[in-house]
């Protein structure tokens, strides 16, 4: 498997600038964040759980109840050495970092510790339909791109302007996560973003060259405790960091003996997953023959089918032809779409096709039953450039995507920002709340079904990503097109859906309208159960026939409703207003959802339009009980501390870095914004509240705060406040965020009780 350059990655300024600090906090500022699906799978949860009322032993720290949800923390300046550890966060700026591992020797030394659970996944495979193990093709992508771990690498994002980002995942089924080091644990801020969107992540177990060769006669050439020790650490690494297992990839030659265990050693591997991960698959690509020689066969054959009858899926090289997928089909056969034939969007070596010209090798792959792995997409950021990536993007999949069945929403609540986890600016309710480019993938939220059509009627629509102006986070869908003359609307597929209709549908919108000679209106198609109807219809379709049903529209919002929508109005701030509809179906399945834009007057001129779509959300009604601020629950105490760093600044002023931690059901939330108050040395008016950042799991590493110096007759005080931003999108009221008083004195100061020194 070939890479597409070597790395290339350079550095960017992070640290606590990056973020929003320095920005006030308005009152009337509410979390507006995703609905998110539960994956139901039994994964576990965060893997470190603080003690009760206190830091772990060891830490000498004391903490007092200032009020019911205050903790509070003194310590002692110091700036004696407290190295963190090197892997699991940069050395520049002590910011937690996603890693992979080198060589056997670290793979089978790892272990888990609390320096590792940035690095865990919170975000679980959200429901989608059909599912993996359905009897459709599938769709896989790997990703290959400069070494990996570039700005992905920064678990809480960092400032880089036009980065690389995949957001098509309505066509895929897998992403790979691939390097060329031995053990590639994907970034979480990557399986976090394939989990939102209902696609499973593989991280890459490779050996190569002699080096590889090497290490695979360590562990393969024995005996079978030496190749399932291996096994087990993969497999636990998957359980712990919250991916779904392995692509595999040997690519050096292998002696008797090694060969021998091979089989067995990938057996044993997919069976631990399996154990471990529910729903996890173990990936085989095509390079070793059973007598252990690195030939590429470009298709499933007598020579490497021992492989594949032993995991989840075959992943071929890419140099094959039309004979090599016939011959592949037959012998697969009923377990054809467990075969993924590799696709080089690089065009490298003796293929098919490459580029724009990747549907030519896809269309043949498909007429024979098989499933794909588009090797290498990022070929359109790397070689057209960073410029115009997303219309360069949009275009790529936009020539596969009748090749391509995209997967559906699985079930309700739904709710989605269309923030791609990256921006040039940040948006709060419709307002710029920073002017700075962000980068962070945990941030991304489900995305849409993306087109750009021309219609026979010579109508076009095209659905995009708007980076210049947002409800919330980075971006909004922006639909736009022309209605030609004598026609009078188009309509604009957002999601697929294949969710059982609940009685009752709220359908809650957050727009932005530029042209006011179209109106646009919501639209759903349901698919009728054989046993009833959906709403009486004079002519009831046939059973595979979609039936189309227009929302009411609710002027006056009921109240349990109108709490999704404070602050944006019917005629809200910043040109961004607000709806709310209603749907009673009966015994039919949700199945679409579209917008139709219209002319408001009928006319002969071709008319264009543009709308922004800023937050959407789908409710059952009967479940709007469970989504009440009452329901959600108060931040746990304490919210503990660690790693305390201290450098001085500048004449009067220290930096400050340092870990939080604290305890929230990952049911009611998984991300939290992070504010503080600056530090008060005296006496005085209480200074704002200020956002540091957003953490995408219970704990956050505060970096390169600057706050005052303590003077030696004094102490200084900072707050720290943890806002839990639930899932389903409201507010939660200040009163039940976690708060931590952190006083610090300069060393010369006298003790104190309880107070400590690093």
């Amino acid at each position: 498997m070939e890479s597409g350059e070597p790395d290339g990655g350079t550095e960017q300024s992070r640290g606590a600038k990056k973020r929003a600090a320095g920005e006030r906090e308005e009152e009337e500022e509410e979390a507006e964040e995703e609905e998110s699906s539960s994956d139901g799978r039994g994964r576990r949860e965060a893997p470190w759980t603080p003690g009760r009322g206190r830091l772990k032993p060891g830490l000498g720290s004391h903490f007092d109840m200032e009020s019911q949800r205050t903790s509070v923390l003194h310590r002692v300046v110091s700036f004696a050495p407290d190295p963190l550890p090197a892997r699991q966060y940069d050395t520049k700026t002590s910011e937690p970092i996603s890693f992979y591992l080198s060589n056997l020797e670290e793979l089978l030394a790892w272990k888990t510790t609390s320096d590792d659970t940035f690095n865990v996944a919170t975000e679980p495979l959200a429901q989608r339909q059909p599912p993996l193990d359905s009897h459709r093709p599938r769709t896989l992508v790997c990703h290959d791109m400069k070494g990996g771990y570039l700005e992905d690498r920064f678990i809480q994002g960092t400032e880089v302007a036009d980065p690389y980002v995949f957001y098509h995942w309505r066509y895929i089924d897998i992403f790979v996560y691939f390097s060329h080091h031995a053990v590639t644990i994907p970034p979480v801020v990557w399986t976090n973003a394939a989990h939102c969107n209902g696609v499973l992540m593989l991280g890459t177990f490779i050996t190569e060259w002699t080096e590889g060769g090497k290490m695979c006669e360590s562990f393969l050439a024995g005996e079978a405790e030496a190749y399932q020790a291996v096994a087990k650490q993969l497999a636990e690494m998957a359980r712990f960091f919250c991916f779904d297992g392995w692509l595999v990839n040997i690519e050096n030659s292998l002696s008797v003996s090694a060969a021998r265990n091979l089989p067995h050693f990938l057996r044993y591997l997919t069976d631990q997953v399996h154990r471990l991960v529910p729903g996890g698959q173990v990936i085989w690509y095509d390079s070793i023959l059973r007598t252990g020689e690195l030939r590429w066969q470009n298709e499933l054959n007598g020579n490497n089918k021992v492989y594949f009858d032993v995991c989840d899926g075959f992943f071929t090289n890419y140099n094959w032809k039309e004979e090599h997928l016939l011959r592949t089909r037959e012998l697969a056969d009923d377990r054809r779409i467990d075969v993924y034939v590799g696709v080089d969007v690089f065009g490298r070596g003796d293929v098919v096709s490459g580029g724009f010209d990747t549907n030519k090798s896809l269309r043949m792959i498909r007429e024979q039953g098989l499933s794909v792995a588009i090797f290498a997409p990022g070929w359109v950021y790397e070689h057209l450039g960073s410029e115009d990536f997303l219309n360069n993007e949009d275009k790529f999949w936009a020539l596969l995507s009748e090749l391509l069945p995209v997967h559906s929403v699985g079930s309700l609540p739904f709710c989605t920002n269309f923030n791609l986890g990256m921006g040039k600016r940040h948006f709060v309710k419709g307002q710029e709340r920073r002017a700075e480019p962000w980068y962070n993938l945990s941030a991304q939220e489900i995305q849409p079904i993306y087109i750009n059509q021309t219609m026979p009627n010579g109508a076009w629509l095209r659905t995009r990503c708007c980076l210049q102006d947002a409800w919330s986070g980075g971006s909004s869908l922006l639909l736009e097109g022309t209605i030609p003359t004598d026609v009078y609307h188009v309509t604009a597929r957002l999601f697929s859906f294949q969710v059982p209709a609940p009685p009752r549908v709220f359908l809650l919108l957050i727009y932005k309208q530029a042209s006011r000679a179209v109106s646009f209106v919501p639209q759903f198609t349901t698919r009728r159960q054989l046993t009833s109807t959906c709403p009486p219809n004079p002519k009831p379709p046939s059973p595979a026939e979609p039936e189309r049903h227009n929302p009411s529209p609710l002027l006056t919002p009921p109240p349990h409703i109108a709490q999704f929508l404070k602050g944006c109005g019917q005629h809200g701030k910043h040109g961004w207003q607000s709806r709310c509809y209603q749907l009673e179906l009966q015994n039919c399945f949700l199945d679409e959802l579209s917008i139709t834009l219209s002319r408001r007057q009928p006319g002969q001129d071709e008319l264009s339009f543009a709308c922004r779509l800023g937050k959407i959300w789908v409710l059952d009604a009967a479940g709007l009980r469970t989504l009440s601020p009452t329901a959600l629950a108060s931040l746990a105490l304490p919210i503990d501390v660690a790693h305390v760093h201290w450098h001085r600044a500048s004449a009067g002023w220290l930096s400050l870095s340092l870990t939080l931690r604290w305890i929230y059901p990952s049911s009611k939330a998984n991300r939290f914004r992070v504010h503080y108050r600056s530090g008060a040395c005296a006496s005085g008016p209480e200074p704002p509240l200020i956002l540091i950042g957003e953490a995408h799991a219970p704990l956050y590493r505060v970096t390169e705060l600057k706050v005052p110096e303590a003077q030696e007759s004094s102490s200084c005080r900072l707050e720290f406040l943890v806002e839990p931003v639930p899932k389903n999108g409201l507010q939660l009221d200040p009163a039940m965020w976690g708060k931590l008083a952190f006083v610090y004195s300069d060393p010369k100061l006298p003790s104190t009780t309880n107070s400590d020194t690093l």
